[in-house]
Formats: C-alpha cells, structure tokens, sequence
C-alpha cells in the first residue's frame, strides 16, 4: 500500500518553485459517472480544451493544461467508468493511457481520481483499482456541498493518513478545494520524481491472497515465454480476472495454448477459495471498509432529501413516464421550433451576405462559387447550430441536477426490448428535430455496441429536413377528404404516417443489427441515481460551448466540403455566357421601370438555368440512374432532384424549382410548383407525378441516409468512414426497396389514367 502522505506546500516552498525553471507535468482525470469529472476537468483547464479520438477506437481524447507557480500541467480527461475492468477496445484505452501504453497519448505522471463524497465507500472501488497500477495519485472527496447539507462528518485529514495519498475535499461546481487540489498536484512531484527517486513510486495495493499473486506472476511468466511479450503486472491481474474481457482478446491474441493454461489457473484458485471473478469485489470492498473504519460519520436519522420524495413521483410506473413524456415534448419543441428564429436569422444573413457579393461582383463561376457553395456552403454548417446548442443545453441541464438518470431508467424497460438500455432513448428523440444533435447525443452511452446501434438507427427518425418533402408531396397528391368517420384528416394522417414510419423501421432495424454485428447481451444497466441539485451555470455553459465547437471544428469541415462538391457538380460543365448575359441585364437598372422586359428576361434566366442544370454532371448523373429509378414511378429529373438533396434533404424543393424553370427560391407551398408537377410528363405523355409517385418519393427520403451532415457527423462520432458508409448503404437499400414496394402496390390498387 502506498505509504507516503502529501501535505500542502508552504509559502517557502512555493517561492522556491515559483523561481525554478519552467517544467510539464501530466494528470489523468478519471472517475465514476456522476461524479463530477468533467466539471472539474473545466474548473482546472477552463475552455482551452483539446478534442479527438484515440486512433482506432471511439474514444474521444479530451486534454487541456493550465499554468501553476510556473509549471505546466496537462489534464488527460478519461471517460467515466465505474471500474478498470475492461470489456471492450474502447474501455481499455484508459488502461493503456494510465499504463503508458496507449498510441499517441502521453504517458501521465499521476492520476486524480474524482468520487462523490457522498457515496465514498462505492467509489473507493476504482480508487483500489488505480492504486494496484502503482502510479502516484490523488483522490478527490467531491460534492463537498451535499456532505455538509447531509450532515455527514468526513476526517479528511485521518483519510490521508491511512490511504497514504494526497486528499482533498472539493466541489468543482463552485471552485471551492480548487486551488488546494492544484497545490497537492504540484507538491506531490516534490516526494514522487520519477526522474531523481525511481525507488519513491508507491507500491502496488496488495489486496489479493497469495495465492492469486502466485498465479498472476506465473501468467506473466507464460506469456512472456510463449508469446515472447512482457505486460504489465496490473494486466496479467486483469487476464485472471476478465473472463472474455478485452485483456484477454488484446494479449491472447488467440494463442490457445496461453488460453488454456488461463483457464486451469482459474479453476486451480476455484478450488482453493478464490472463486474467479467474485474475488475481486470481496476484496475491494472489504478493503473501502476497513479504510473508512472511524473516518466516516453518517448522521443517525439520515438528513431529508426532496430527492427522496421526488424519486417516488418521477420514477411511478404512471406518473414517472408522463413527466418524463412532458420534458421530452418541450425539449422536442425547443428543437424543432424554437430554433426556427435563430435558424431563419443565420438564412438571413447568409442571404445578406450573398446579396452583397452579388452586388460587388459581375455574374460568373468565382461569384457562384462565393454565393452558391463557400456562403451556402458555411451556412449549412451553421445553420444547425441553434438545434444542437438547444439540444445539448436540455441535456446539460437535465444531467446536471439529476433528471437524466431517472429517465434513462424509466425507458430501460422499453429499449430492452430491441437491444438497448434506457440511455438510448434520448438520442433517438432528438433525432425527430434534427439527426445531427442526436447522433452527437449518444456519447451519454459508455456501451461502445450501443452506442453504434443507436447511431445507426437514429437517422430513421423523420427529421425536420424531411418534412418540407413530406409537405409538398401531401399538399400537391394527397386528396383533403377525411378518414374516421370525418375525425382525421388524410393528409395528417399519411403525414403522421410517415413519422411512424422510421420508428417502425427503426426496430427491426436495431433488433438485426444487435444479433448481427454488434452480437452480445445487452450490456448491463448500471446507473446511479445522483442526489438531486440545481444546475450550474458554468457547467451547463461549458457542455454546450464544448459540444458546438465539436461540431463546427470536426463535423463542419466535412459537410462544407460535401456543399462545394455538389455545388461544383450542378454548375460544370455548361457554357454559361447567355445566362451571365442575362443576369447582369436583370442586375442593372435599366430594367427596374419595365415589369415586362424584366418578367421575360427572369422567365428566360430560369429556362437557361434548368438547360445548364440538365446539362451538368448532376444532369448527366440524373440520366444515368433513370433506368434504376424507372421502377420507383419516377423519371431522372426527381433522380436528379434526389442526388441534390445529399448535403440536405429539403434542397429537392429548390432543385425541381430549377428544373421546371421557376428558380431555385421555391418553397413546400409554392403553387407554382405543385401546377409544373401536376402537368409535367413522360415522353410517352404520361403523367410524372400522381398518388403512388408521390407515396414512393417520400417512403425513399424517410428512410434513406439522405444527408451529408448526419453522415459526416456520424464518421466523427464512430472514427471511421466504415459506419458512415454501411449507414448510407443499408439505409438508401432500405429506401430502394420500400418505395419500390409502395410504387408496385399502389399502382396496382389505385390505377393512374
């Protein structure tokens, strides 16, 4: 056991140090969920965060540093875990990062371990497990505030001296403990140099009978010998212990004879009284106990909490699911409406914007590179902001005074059903304002198999940008009768429909994909229910500040760069002299007096428009896919109106606007647009457009991964273009095939002249 304590520095000491050379130090943050971690992480390092990923895997790396009494200490914030028992790659990474092992993360020289103070002898769990790595570290006692509001009598100082580590109460949410636990940072390096004392690293927690060390020391022995590796001594513990855990898959490698020999230890230390797993949290927790032996008072009749009788309402089988069902409508309507002025207002601009470069610049490829694909290119970027700072804003909130957990737990039972946990679901409601916040939202998930599933089904939930399609569809083919004996309209109806209808899909969808690629039982709920609190200001600013610029630096790079590649594709090749002409006549001023001149030549500007249009690579594109899409009820123009929309799915209305030469500006409501529809058609003279064609056309976009954004999001969240493809490619499958079918039957029920 460790067995050196570290007091604070004096003033002397601090001169001494404030006066020597600059150096850098290295901390790992770890701790259970709900704890405070990255609360704290902000405290310490502020918003100078670094984000990323860890190559391979989908962890994201989030670092940050700050400056103390001249010395540079970087923070290496680790997801929340409850244990370092890992599953999967994406929990050993935290392992490898403490052992120094991980690809590019830096080796830390300590760890700071955050727990809730209130909850000591649960958390001192992962604690031991830090202390069996061997590596100088600190333990934080946070939520100081609620030990003194439940009266709860904690002997910190009693505390350090038996652990044998620095100790420190703290609450990141309002600073306090602080700049002690800075201080403790520093001076631990005064007693633990790695450099000048190699011998003063504390010694690994021995908490296991001798027995168990005996087979740990011989397991390292095989491998070493066999496999011709030497591992550390805390993963050849994890090898006994993690039956089919990653350690096993990450050092085995499948070497069946290490295996074997593994498991004859196992049952060897069985039969000695050291029953393989259940050893280790007999002995952990043995060991929290006796550590918090006289440290630790709780009060004889445990202070009210309004969390106790809040807990029995929000949890009711009944009343639980229908406050649950009020947050999530309000949190859906802030999405879904009150973004709408923030969005309008960056539209604004951007059309401001583009009106001001059209002003200052005659007509040509450079001025519709500016307006057309740099300005509509930034404004597709950020035009999604105000829906994820909205969405990540209520999930802040929401998990930081406690709510989260509880309806993570109340939707358990449901999501269980289709492979998933509870966590699931808020991810997948977000997903029906706009699959962008949503997909980002399932990072709450620490089940990496989860996690990805619930990515890959979240772009079925009909999303906003779907609804403009759904709109125009049902308000130009969808006759206004009513169904139920005049109770229900049928265009609500087959709009309704249509939003059931990716729910649906989604099921079956999450179901076949959990008994496929991401085989496994559903990952075991483990959550803790926080003590209720009011949110802090600072804390709920910085998620959402962190997630934004996530977004605007990671996923918006690549949705810009999609815009211009669409953009170039619907502009080139196509001599665009006469247009340029026309334009520039149009811009002058001598026309602003005849309405006629003006009207004839606007009208002979869009007819060029859909000539270049269909002359284009997009047009050449559009051919190219009409014998495909023929069986769908459709002709190359909505092919080409469809592979437009990539960058977004509601650029269709703008795009068939162009087409049949009204101009690019038309909206779902246009009636202009609705009249070309209904008159336009085939060579053989008949009609483009009627009831199944319309049917089929919005049976495809609500199933199909026809989004840049969602997909470009999605290579951030998973790191790799892996997933991101097989979403496109299972997801425009499934579009194919359901408006195929819906084509096929309702051209058989409902013949069209």
């Amino acid at each position: 056991m460790p067995n050196s304590t570290s007091d604070a520095a004096t003033p002397e000491e601090s001169d001494d140090r404030s006066s020597s050379p600059a150096s850098k130090l290295t901390f790992a943050l770890i701790g259970n969920p709900n704890t405070g971690k990255s609360t704290l992480f902000n405290a310490l390092a502020g918003m100078k965060a670094r984000v990323g990923n860890y190559p391979g895997v989908t962890v994201e790396k989030k670092i940050g540093s700050f400056q103390y009494q001249n010395c540079e200490i970087e923070l290496i914030d680790l997801p929340g875990t409850y244990s370092l028992s890992p599953r999967t790659a994406d929990e050993m990474v935290s392992v490898r990062v403490l052992l120094g092992l991980q690809e590019q993360a830096e080796a830390p020289n300590a760890v700071v371990c955050i727990v809730d103070a209130t909850h000591l002898q649960r958390h001192l769990y992962l604690f031991s497990q830090l202390l069996d790595l061997g590596i100088p570290a600190i333990l934080v006692l946070n939520m100081w505030d609620e030990v003194q509001k439940q009266k709860i009598e904690i002997d910190v100082k009693k505390f350090e001296q038996r652990l044998g580590v620095p100790v420190v109460a703290a609450c990141a949410r309002s600073g306090l403990g602080i700049d002690e636990l800075k201080e403790k940072m520093l001076a631990l390096f005064e007693k633990h140099d790695s450099e000048n004392r190699p011998d003063s690293k504390p010694a690994h927690l021995e908490l296991f009978p001798e027995n168990f060390q005996q087979a740990r020391s011989e397991i390292s022995q095989v491998i070493q010998s066999r496999a011709d590796q030497q591992i550390p001594e805390y993963l050849a513990e994890r090898l006994l212990l993690d039956i089919n855990g990653e350690t096993e898959r990450e050092i085995l490698n499948g070497d069946e004879s290490i295996a074997e020999t593994l498991r004859s230890k196992r049952e060897e230390l069985k039969q000695n009284g050291c029953p393989i797993p259940a050893i280790e949290p007999r002995v952990r927790y043995g060991w929290a106990r006796e550590m918090l032996e006289g440290i630790i008072q709780q009060p004889e009749l445990p202070a009210e909490h309004r969390g106790n009788s809040l807990d029995r309402w929000l949890t009711h089988r009944f009343w639980g699911p229908a406050f649950f069902a009020v947050v999530m409508l309000l949190m859906f309507q802030a999405i879904y409406t009150w973004a709408g002025p923030l969005m309008g207002g960056i539209e604004f601009a951007q059309d401001k914007l583009s009106g001001l470069i059209i002003g200052a610049m005659a007509p040509g490829a450079f001025r519709s590179l500016l307006t057309d694909g740099i300005v509509g290119g930034v404004g597709s970027v950020v035009v999604f902001l105000p829906q994820i700072l909205i969405l990540f804003l209520f999930i802040a909130v929401l998990e930081d005074c406690g709510y989260m957990s509880r309806a993570a737990f109340l939707m358990d039972r449901i999501m269980t059903k289709v492979g998933l946990s509870g966590k699931a679901f808020v991810p997948m409601i977000s997903s029906f304002a706009c699959a962008v916040p949503g997909i980002m939202a399932a990072r709450t998930i620490e089940d990496r198999k989860e996690r990805f599933v619930t990515i890959l089904v979240a772009p079925l939930m009909s999303c906003s940008a779907r609804l403009p399609v759904y709109l125009l569809m049902i308000n130009a083919f969808i006759p206004k009768e009513s169904i139920f004996w005049g109770l229900v309209s049928l265009q609500a109806f087959v709009l309704f429909s249509f939003y059931l209808l990716g729910v649906l899909v989604a099921i079956p969808v999450a179901w076949i994909l959990k008994k496929t690629w991401f085989k496994g039982e559903v990952a075991p709920f483990v959550m803790e229910l926080p003590n209720f609190k009011w949110p802090s200001l600072r804390v709920v600013f910085y998620r959402v500040w962190d997630r934004g610029r996530s977004f605007l630096k990671q996923a918006g790079t690549l949705i810009f760069l999609t815009t211009i590649i669409v953009w170039a594709a619907g502009y080139f090749p196509g001599d665009r002299s006469e247009l340029n002409q026309v334009m520039t006549l149009l811009e002058s001023e001598s026309l602003s007096e005849d309405e006629i001149a003006r009207e004839i030549f606007e009208q002979r500007s869009r007819e060029l428009s859909s000539q270049l249009l269909n002359s284009s690579f997009l047009g050449t594109a559009g051919h190219f896919i009409e014998p495909a899409v023929e069986p769908l009820g459709w002709d190359w123009r909505i092919g080409m109106g469809a592979i437009a929309s990539f960058p977004a799915r509601e650029v269709i209305i703008g795009t068939l606007g162009t087409i049949y030469s009204l101009g690019g500006d038309v909206d779902e409501e246009d009636a202009g647009l609705m009249e070309k529809m209904h008159s336009a058609r085939k060579a053989d003279g008949t009609p483009v457009y009627n009831i199944p064609v319309a049917l089929s056309v919005m049976v495809f976009f609500a199933l199909c991964a026809q989004c840049g954004a969602t997909l470009m999001v999605m290579r951030q969240e998973t790191n790799s273009w892996k997933w991101p493809l097989f979403s496109f490619v299972y997801m425009t499958t499934l579009a194919y095939l359901g408006a195929l079918a819906t084509y096929q039957i309702g051209i058989a029920l409902l013949p069209v002249v």
